[in-house]
């Protein structure tokens, strides 16, 4: 009876899923050509490929999800793809757009525009990584604070609703300035935002009805019905904050009456 020499194992190749890590490549690659447009002063070209890396996104976790290849390495490069796309992107482009003229009301103004820019941008950072702790903590039904996606949704749709008006982004830079300031501090806030991750199966068919009309409205002037959906969502999530507040106030007096 021979021994046998045992054979070495061969090494495990440790690989990453292509198909949502492609999506997640798409969606950088379409912020990363946002700079690239508004640099160029192509203000218009950049929103839409913000909008575009925002469809990526959504798509790809959906699609780790449905082919079940969800991974570490997936979850970082997202969150490294949403800070390109949805922090840098939109806050060089409203700051290329509109928040440099600041400098014409004054040096410190000029300084103080580019902060606004810079504040969106590390705010979508801090939202991202707080996010990525709390990932199975947190109630899946709500984001807490509003989502880089979201946030950058409402910097592009507002450049885009008065880009295709042909208004100039130094005649907007004081609404800007508030505006990019407040979308960033709501990312980092503790306010609620419904998330649309438990979406029902099964809708009223009123629903389809409504989505019919947003079609319809989105063909008829895209960019203005896509800031109104921008600015309601941005709007509800104070609400639904003061909603829940409220209701867990009048549950601790009626536990205390009792």
């Amino acid at each position: 009876m021979t021994d046998e020499t045992p054979q070495p194992e061969s090494p495990r190749h440790k690989g990453i899923y292509l198909l949502p890590n492609l999506f997640t490549t798409g969606a950088l690659f379409a912020g990363f050509y946002a700079i690239v447009a508004a640099m160029n002063s192509r203000f218009g070209t950049a929103c839409e490929a913000i909008l575009i890396a925002a469809i990526l996104d959504g798509l790809d976790g959906r699609v780790a999800r449905l082919t079940n290849s969800q991974s570490d390495f997936g979850v970082q490069y997202d969150s490294l793809s949403d800070l390109i796309s949805f922090g840098l992107a939109p806050a060089l482009t409203m700051y290329l757009w509109s928040l440099s003229s600041l400098v014409e009301y004054g040096v410190a103004m000029g300084k103080i525009g580019w902060l606004a820019a810079f504040i969106f941008s590390a705010c979508a950072a801090l939202r991202l990584a707080r996010f990525n702790t709390q990932v199975g903590v947190q109630d899946k039904r709500f984001f807490q604070g509003l989502a880089s996606p979201a946030a950058a949704g409402g910097i592009i749709t507002f450049i885009w609703c008065f880009q295709t008006e042909a208004v100039h982004g130094q005649t907007m830079n004081l609404i800007a300035l508030p505006w990019t300031v407040v979308l960033g501090l709501l990312m980092v806030s503790n306010v609620r935002y419904f998330s649309f991750k438990s979406w029902p199966v099964k809708v009223p068919f009123l629903w389809i009805l409504a989505l019919v009309l947003v079609f319809v409205l989105l063909a008829i002037d895209t960019p203005k019905v896509l800031f109104g959906i921008a600015l309601v969502y941005v709007c509800s999530g104070p609400v639904i904050t003061l909603i829940g507040r409220r209701k867990r106030r009048r549950m601790r007096e009626e536990t205390g009456a009792d």
